[in-house]
Order: structure tokens, then sequence, then C-alpha cells
């Protein structure tokens, strides 16, 4: 059970986790590289018209969409090649320049000074708040995706992520 293969977006009742399947379920004991992901259903679609739906009426999502949808349409075989692009789509749309890192091979204990977050059951939720879509019947909603702060907030997202 990690978050690299789902991510929650903002619902009009609550918060709605999308998953991408994977060849041979979720308890696989396997290299990232080699995890496949099932495309035997059509994922991609239930993925994207949700997201169309819920962020229709958010004030940036028709700014982002056109790029967003491309992703959507494209066939992964493997979650690391979905992650990457998706990885790489977002640090465009936020302007960030930094070089990501991939391990050559498991490591079952990291040396020293090395931040080893594998342990970590959920990423840190930051407390600071944005606007939502949704806020007025919800509250602020935290652990959404990064979707949801850029369709909120727009190219002032990158500047609301570096004020943290």
């Amino acid at each position: 059970m990690t978050d690299r293969n789902r991510y929650r977006v903002a619902g009009s009742n609550n918060a709605i986790l999308l998953t991408v399947p994977m060849v041979n379920g979720r308890d696989q004991r396997i290299a990232m590289s080699d995890v496949q992901i099932d495309n035997s259903n059509s994922w991609q679609v239930h993925h994207w018209r949700t997201i169309r739906s819920v962020y229709g009426r958010a004030p940036f999502f028709f700014h982002y969409e056109p790029l967003l949808q491309a992703l959507y349409e494209k066939q992964y075989s493997s979650l690391v090649a979905f992650n990457t692009e998706t990885v790489g789509w977002v640090k465009r749309q936020l302007g960030l320049r930094y070089q990501e890192e991939f391990a050559s091979g498991f490591l079952k204990n990291y040396p020293a000074g090395v931040n080893d977050i594998r342990s970590l059951k959920t990423i840190p939720v930051c407390s600071a708040t944005y606007y939502q879509v949704f806020a007025d019947r919800l509250g602020f909603l935290p652990g959404l995706s990064i979707l949801d702060l850029l369709f909120s907030e727009g190219p002032q997202a990158g500047a609301w992520l570096k004020n943290l």
C-alpha cells in the first residue's frame, strides 16, 4: 500500500481516490521498474472523466486541460513510465528545475545522510490552505493531488509551494 499508483482528487461530496491498476495486484515484491500497469480496463478514461467532472469549473482547469489530457490518452505499460511522465508534466507546469535520481538497485539500508522515506505509509500532508473548488461544502481537504492546487491556483501554485 503506497501512493505510487494512486492519488486523491476533490469530489463534490468527499475526496475521490483514483488508482492505477497493476498487473498481479498490489502485494507484489518486485522492483518498481518491473511493476506493470493493467490496461485491460479503461482506467485512463475513468480517471480523465473524473478529473474533468470534479475540476471542470475550477478557475484554471481549462488552462491545463489540453496539456494534461494528452497524458491520459497515451498508453503506458509500466507504472514507472506513467509516474515519470506525470512528474515531468507537473515540474514543467510549476517551473521546477530539479533532477530526479533513480536507484540502480535495492538497498536494504541507506548510508548515513540519505533520507529513506520507504517506511512512510502516506505522504506527509501540509497544513497550509489554498482555495479549493468544494471548500464551501467540505471545508479544506488535505492530501489531494497536486492537480487540485494547479487547477485552483494556476500559475501561482509554484509560488504557493515555495512559501511553505
